[in-house]
């Protein structure tokens, strides 16, 4: 009996020291906060998936003017601070056109902000829409990315 102890005991000191979590002498509390990040740096998003809709518009102009809403309401959607990545797909078999990933916490806020989407409103655009988990850093890039970007948007 008194083995199985020590050997228990053994065993749970290896498993407490050998998977014990070590504090990042670079955490900075006030910047996990202000991103909403948990203890792993992480939060919760929404995973946008832009496919091509049912609508088909051969208007040369109309199709121009949706677009340039579509670019302008991505602008308003990082401006608010919903929008932290967004872009398009390479040429595949999927019908797939692009990506957003949403900084908001649910499925019906992103239904939402999609709808507002005059590609999706047109129906040149469908949705699917995923809970993503991933770096609350996220979104930290595009403060860099205007400094990168030779021409304005």
């Amino acid at each position: 009996m008194k083995q199985c102890i020590l050997v228990f005991l053994s065993a749970s000191l290896y498993y407490t020291t050998s998977n014990s979590q070590i504090p990042n002498p670079d955490y900075d509390k006030t910047l996990a906060e202000s991103l909403g990040a948990d203890d792993n740096g992480m939060k919760s998003y929404i995973f946008v998936i832009l496919k091509t809709g049912p609508a088909i518009i051969d208007d040369k102009e109309i199709r121009a003017e949706i677009f340039s809403g579509h670019m302008k309401n991505i602008g308003r959607l990082v401006d608010e601070g919903k929008l932290v990545v967004a872009g398009p797909f390479g040429k595949n078999d999927k019908s797939y056109r692009g990506l957003f990933i949403l900084n908001v916490k649910t499925i019906e806020e992103a239904k939402a902000i999609t709808d507002t989407d005059p590609g999706v409103k047109s129906g040149i655009f469908d949705v699917e829409l995923y809970p993503w988990y991933g770096s609350a850093a996220l979104g930290e890039y595009i403060r860099f990315s205007e400094k990168i970007t030779k021409f304005k948007r």
